[in-house]
């Protein structure tokens, strides 16, 4: 061994490429690691995004709401899960919405909006008709016509920033109807229904049903 190879060793003192497959390996080696910890932090910040994202959506534009009760029926079932957005709405006639009133219950309810400020409501309960500014209503999708009273006594005129709402199930929903609820104030209002997302497996007497998956998506 001459003086050189003692005093650097036979690696170092070969030139760069004169070194072997070995020192060329490792450098691959550190490469794919390198490559590796960028892609799972590539990864790692996408889901941290994804789940931010995610937060401030369901807290500044929707919420999942589950129905309670059949006041509803058939447009909404007991134990529904529904997807529900207050972002930049207006109550109109037709919409579905989910409100809360603690002086009539602390758990959010769901009922139909009849009619906004300004109109008036009037009921024949003999023929089961729904009467706005004179007009009798088109309603497909009630179960049945419109004979329970409550303590209605109409004609009835909306106040500014009211709502006169009722459920869809009309003769088996406690509604505008009754002066325990009345005219519903739309600061009360929590969001419109846009969607089922989650259908019940509760049919219309309480009983255990099949899921309806076929009930998935708006309800409009």
């Amino acid at each position: 061994m001459d003086e050189e190879e003692r005093e650097h060793g036979p690696e170092s003192a070969a030139p760069e490429g004169q070194r072997g497959p070995s020192d060329r390996v490792r450098r691959r080696e550190k490469k794919s690691d390198g490559d590796e910890r960028m892609e799972l932090y590539d990864w790692i910040q996408c889901i941290v995004s994804a789940l931010v994202v995610g937060i401030l959506v369901f807290i500044f534009f929707v919420r999942v709401v589950n129905v309670e009760g059949s006041s509803m029926w058939p447009t909404l079932h007991d134990e529904d899960m529904i997807l529900t957005s207050n972002f930049l709405y207006t109550p109109k006639a037709g919409d579905v919405v989910v409100f809360q009133t603690d002086s009539y219950s602390e758990s959010p309810l769901v009922k139909r909006v009849i009619a906004t400020e300004g109109q008036t409501v009037d009921i024949d309960f003999e023929r089961g008709i729904v009467y706005v500014d004179g007009k009798a209503i088109d309603e497909p999708y009630t179960a049945e016509l419109t004979v329970t009273r409550e303590d209605f006594d109409g004609p009835v005129t909306v106040p500014e920033g009211c709502l006169f709402l009722m459920g869809d199930n009309r003769n088996h929903s406690t509604d505008s109807r009754r002066s325990t609820i009345g005219m519903v104030d739309e600061r009360c209002v929590l969001g419109r229904v846009l969607m089922v997302v989650l259908p019940s497996n509760r049919g219309s007497l309480g009983e255990n049903v099949k899921r309806d998956m076929s009930r998935i998506g708006s309800i409009y």
